[in-house]
């Protein structure tokens, strides 16, 4: 069906079909393709114009799609191609609404619908809350203490700053509302955190001589083949934070980590952050560990007064109106 969206958008653009015969053919090709394909679906002329932007967004990409001959092409544009006809149509229209033209943006989005296998709900919330300016942005220390390619890649795992706004906590709250909250939607939590992450743990104990440790969150990441310590903080980053993860990264390396797995990794989530001053603290540190925001009200906001108007507001303006027409 999409190849065949794809060869009907084609043939759409390349004729010029609403240049030579105006905008009323697509109308009529709807109506036309309805009574020869009288069981085929998404022929309406709505999805027709969807077709046409379908085609005009990646066809300076991917020339032809899957199925012919591509061997005058490169790897990029056949890897697109196969991207291309493995997203659900419902996924495509939702990405050409909401990038709008936006090429980078779009197959970032494809990128990530293949590879984590997102629902239409997830990718408008991904799309809704810009994980592609968030992803890759923590501040890490990872090309210092993680070897290549490993280190790449587990950058760009990360993301800053997370939204945690399905927790739909308010002000005030503490660092263990916080928590609670996480853990009770662990789904959310892990849909959030990424491709590969397997939930191991609260306050996982790690027994360091005489003395207990007890790490916030522990995690492995199937992509990464590693564990992932996280230390969730409600306040502003301080060196003091970056020491107390470090160690808890050295204890799950020495005590939880079998042959064929990589170096355990250190993510703290914090409420704030200088940016230069986590640099700092990072590069001060041996361990790999990284250092991201989190954001709980992006869609909801704590007052909204004088933002939104009120009920009693909209009424009495909509009197004064009347009168004023009267």
């Amino acid at each position: 069906m999409l190849q065949f969206y794809w060869a009907l958008g084609r043939d759409i653009v390349k004729m010029h079909v609403e240049e030579r015969w105006g905008e009323k053919v697509i109308s009529t090709l709807a109506h036309d393709l309805k009574n020869l394909l009288p069981e085929a679906t998404g022929l309406s002329r709505s999805n027709l114009y969807y077709i046409k932007k379908f085609y005009l967004l990646y066809s300076e990409i991917v020339q032809q799609p899957v199925g012919h001959d591509s061997t005058h092409h490169n790897s990029q544009q056949e890897n697109l191609g196969q991207m291309l006809f493995s997203v659900p149509w419902g996924h495509h229209v939702v990405i050409m609404d909401k990038c709008q033209g936006d090429i980078p943006k779009a197959i970032f989005y494809l990128n990530k619908i293949v590879e984590e296998g997102w629902s239409r709900s997830v990718l408008l919330n991904m799309i809704d809350s810009q994980l592609h300016l968030r992803q890759g942005h923590a501040v890490t220390n990872f090309v210092s203490t993680l070897p290549d390619p490993q280190s790449d890649l587990a950058r760009e795992t990360l993301r800053d700053p997370y939204c945690f706004d399905f927790t739909q906590l308010r002000e005030p709250y503490n660092e263990r509302s916080l928590k609670d909250a996480l853990i009770k939607n662990v789904e959310k939590f892990l849909l959030e955190l990424g491709t590969g992450f397997a939930y191991m743990g609260r306050e996982f104990r790690l027994e360091v001589g005489n003395t207990e440790l007890f790490a916030d969150m522990l995690f492995y990441n199937t992509t990464l083949h590693c564990y992932v310590v996280i230390e969730v903080k409600t306040t502003e980053l301080t060196s003091s934070h970056i020491g107390q993860l470090g160690g808890y990264v050295v204890a799950v390396d020495r005590q939880l980590c079998r042959p064929g797995d990589n170096k355990t990794i250190g993510l703290l989530i914090c409420k704030t952050q200088d940016r230069i001053l986590a640099q700092y603290a990072l590069e001060s540190s041996s361990q790999p560990l990284a250092v991201s925001e989190y954001e709980l009200e992006r869609f909801y906001p704590q007052r909204i007064e004088g933002i939104i108007p009120s009920v009693e507001e909209l009424e009495r303006h909509l009197e004064e109106k009347t009168r004023h027409h009267d």
